[in-house]
């Protein structure tokens, strides 16, 4: 249901509908307690259990897709999931105690007022009728969100409100992205190149991994359904559109590739082991299948299913024939970049979580700096850095590290995958001014105050998390898992 209105979420209050995300109570800080008890209960808050059979109903109405589901047994997104379930359980136990309400007469003004609805500039019964048909919900079932989420608006809103943001924290978020900083630097990359992966290292973990190391290779079908072939007509017509839905409930109802081929009279085209490049076992490129076909086709998860696909509005009867894994040999180029490239990977962590640790201990400071340039071969270099988006050296991410390190200090700074490593000394840093009454002093406002009311919302989820005992049933979870 809510898939189906995310669809139309251009209006204000419709995207509240789907779009307020409830941080505060996600309740990973709840300490999980797993308890063994009621088949039929999956969670208790206090003395209130939330029974198995309305979680499976929340969880189907999530229209989780089928990777998703084939993975829930091997995941924690069912955790995850009850997690965010027992959150919303939990706010909607503060908002009754809080007395909030929407009646309906605010709720009539919501919705009448949503442009959504609007035909002639005004509000329009049948613009409304027509949402929800297409929606797939009927109007008490949204009437009822959009109340839900109206209240935990105005419990938000309870929680951060009258806020008044002091200017000195506003001139300290605008300090953190507007300043000028003389720094020195080392790059790190040549003292990350000095130890490369040995023979013996690259080889164990090969050995350790080998069931990664595969080239997995597909014998692929398809054929195509037009309409001379179904219908008998030379257009996409009603008759060819009838004659398509009737395959593909055959197909749904277990009719093979075969059976369906040999009832319409399909033409198969059939490619024997082609891997995910779409290249044969002798590394030949399959070039008569079309690229976007052969993704369609070799993404299938299963063997011996076939289904209908829809391309360039062509429609395709298509099937995976069989699935084999090769594995790779070490000496395959690939294999050896992949190898290489983790072993590298490891020795930059091990190699930055020492330098880290040096810093924090006082070992590697700005007088030693200098000495660790030396040591290690490495050039110092002087760089001024006036506005986040000098990205001549630095990416934006690192530069806002660099503001936050203070004069005299040393601070090792990487980007998130670790292509790029700093050892940054900063030396002097002059800030900028900001008129109160300019539009930037408005931006800068803006995001103190959601610094200020985040820090509000987890010090409220702390007290919730004291406030009320929750315990979960893990043999309940368990099942639900396996039951998809």
């Amino acid at each position: 249901m809510l898939t189906s209105i995310g669809k139309f979420s251009k209006s204000f209050f419709i995207k509240l509908l789907v779009g307020i995300i409830i941080l505060p109570f996600v309740f990973w800080g709840m300490g999980d307690v797993f308890r063994g008890g009621n088949q039929n209960v999956i969670a208790s808050i206090d003395s209130e259990k939330v029974s198995t059979q309305e979680f499976v109903e929340y969880l189907r109405r999530l229209n989780l897709n089928k990777e998703q589901i084939k993975n829930l047994p091997k995941t924690d997104l069912i955790e995850k999931i009850l997690s965010e379930y027992i959150g919303k359980r939990v706010m909607a136990l503060e908002i009754e105690q809080l007395g909030i309400i929407v009646n309906d007469v605010s709720l009539r003004n919501m919705i009448k007022n949503d442009d959504l609805f609007f035909k002639n500039e005004k509000f329009s019964r049948i613009e409304y009728e027509k949402f929800l048909i297409k929606s797939g919900v009927s109007a008490p079932q949204f009437e009822a969100n959009i109340a839900e989420q109206e209240k935990r608006r105005q419990f938000l809103s309870f929680l951060s409100g009258g806020i008044i943001v002091p200017e000195i924290m506003v001139k300290q978020e605008f300090r953190k992205e507007n300043q000028t900083k003389t720094i020195k630097y080392l790059d790190l990359e040549k003292y990350h190149l000095k130890k490369q992966p040995s023979e013996q290292s690259k080889k164990e973990l090969y050995e350790k991994n080998k069931n990664i190391f595969f080239t997995e290779f597909k014998s692929i079908r398809y054929a195509e359904i037009t309409p001379e072939k179904i219908s008998g007509s030379a257009e996409y017509d009603e008759p060819f559109f009838k004659q398509l839905d009737i395959i593909e409930n055959n197909i749904l109802d277990g009719q093979s590739f075969d059976e369906t081929v040999k009832n319409d009279n399909l033409e198969i085209v059939t490619i024997q082991k082609i891997n995910a490049k779409k290249e044969n076992e002798k590394k030949i490129k399959i070039k008569k299948l079309p690229d976007s076909l052969f993704k369609k086709i070799y993404n299938l998860p299963s063997e011996n299913a076939p289904e209908i696909v829809e391309l360039n509005s062509k429609y395709y009867l298509v099937e995976v024939l069989s699935i084999e894994k090769k594995n790779r040999p070490f000496s395959d180029p690939e294999v050896q970049e992949a190898l290489n490239a983790q072993l590298n990977f490891k020795n930059k962590i091990e190699n930055n979580t020492s330098i880290i640790k040096d810093i924090s201990m006082g070992a590697l400071d700005k007088d030693r700096f200098t000495k660790f340039a030396s040591e290690n071969n490495l050039t110092i270099k002087d760089y001024k850095v006036n506005n986040l988006k000098q990205n001549e050296i630095f990416s934006e991410g690192i530069i806002k590290r660099i503001f936050l390190t203070k004069d005299g200090e040393v601070d090792l700074i990487s980007n998130n995958t670790l292509t790029k490593s700093f050892l940054i000394l900063a030396i002097k840093t002059d800030y900028k001014d900001i008129k109160k009454n300019s539009n930037e002093y408005e931006q800068y406002e803006a995001k103190a105050r959601l610094n200020l009311i985040n820090k509000i919302y987890q010090t409220h989820d702390r007290s919730l998390n004291e406030k009320y005992k929750v315990e979960l049933n893990q043999r309940t979870i368990d099942r639900v898992k396996n039951s998809f």
